[in-house]
């Protein structure tokens, strides 16, 4: 509880007591209104989050449909860096020429890397790898390797920390199953899964939190916009009662699973929907539509 009074021009002396505001005004009216704190920084809030595009190709690709998509990008008119970030993750092999072709305000991101320092890891790719390709940002903890590979939370965690620790920018990917969904288990598992990272990192400056429903990746199945922001709110909570105010109101949180040029717009209008994590249709032209609906929060 808190207790704050001020003396506006107006001369109405306002009384701010937890979550109700009492206001005098001068004539002796006295008025009380319920107040959330949470909107009532929103728009300060998500003023201070720049909105994030991210591209996963996955397994995509060859050297002739990799620089179409680039050169689609090159060509595409959209909001300057001050409204969005927008990152293009390739296949390893394509990394070097999508840097050496991309423009220079789009930026690119490797699909994993490897838990500790290189060494005798065969088929792994280290942070330091990367960080020595010039590649600023690694997507960590995608369900595919969660569910295929078997990565557990805790590996997820000791990637992300070990990631940051080279100097690297993670996108950190949680989410649940259907199952877990129809079980009412969905924010006991995003929960879980970013306690731990959180468990394992001090800093979240350079972290992005990808949520994915994994039954809305490549499924053609989304989200609604209600369900993503239900989600997305409960996250920063969860942020919010565990690590601190501050990373509550600075993490972006961003969505993933089957978002496309028709929904795009209708989910980042939602307060805590952060931007995209984008798989099929950021090999497509649409990708750019995705970028422009930043234009939604600017707006």
């Amino acid at each position: 509880m808190y207790l704050t009074m001020s003396w506006p021009k107006q001369k109405t002396l306002v009384f701010e007591f937890g979550y109700f505001v009492v206001c005098i005004v001068e004539q002796g009216f006295l008025s009380v209104a319920s107040l959330s704190r949470r909107n009532r920084n929103q728009t300060k809030r998500n003023m201070g989050r720049k909105f994030f595009v991210g591209g996963n190709w996955k397994c995509n690709g060859t050297t002739e449909e990799v620089k179409k998509i680039v050169t689609t990008l090159n060509e595409a008119k959209v909001p300057g860096e001050d409204v969005v970030e927008v990152v293009v993750s390739p296949p390893f092999v394509f990394i070097p020429t999508v840097k050496a072709i991309l423009r220079p305000d789009f930026h690119v991101a490797a699909q994993n890397c490897w838990v500790r320092k290189g060494g005798a890891y065969t088929g792994e790719v280290s942070a330091e790898m990367l960080v020595n390709l010039g590649v600023p940002w690694v997507i960590l903890g995608h369900s595919e390797r969660r569910q295929i590979l078997q990565e557990t939370n805790e590996f997820v965690g000791d990637k992300v920390a070990y990631a940051l620790s080279q100097g690297l920018k993670v996108i950190a990917c949680i989410g649940e199953t259907l199952e877990q969904r129809e079980a009412g288990t969905t924010t006991a598992v995003v929960a879980e899964q970013t306690k731990a990272i959180a468990a394992k990192i001090s800093n979240w400056d350079n972290v992005v939190l990808a949520y994915e429903p994994v039954w809305a990746i490549g499924t053609g199945k989304v989200a609604t916009p209600a369900q993503a922001q239900e989600v997305h709110a409960a996250l920063r909570k969860w942020v919010h009662d565990n690590v601190s105010a501050e990373v509550a109101a600075s993490v972006r949180i961003i969505y993933g699973g089957s978002v496309n040029g028709g929904n795009c717009k209708e989910l980042a209008g939602q307060a805590d929907v952060d931007g995209f994590l984008v798989g099929g249709a950021s090999l497509k032209a649409e990708f750019v539509d995705i970028i422009n609906s930043a234009t939604v929060k600017k707006n």
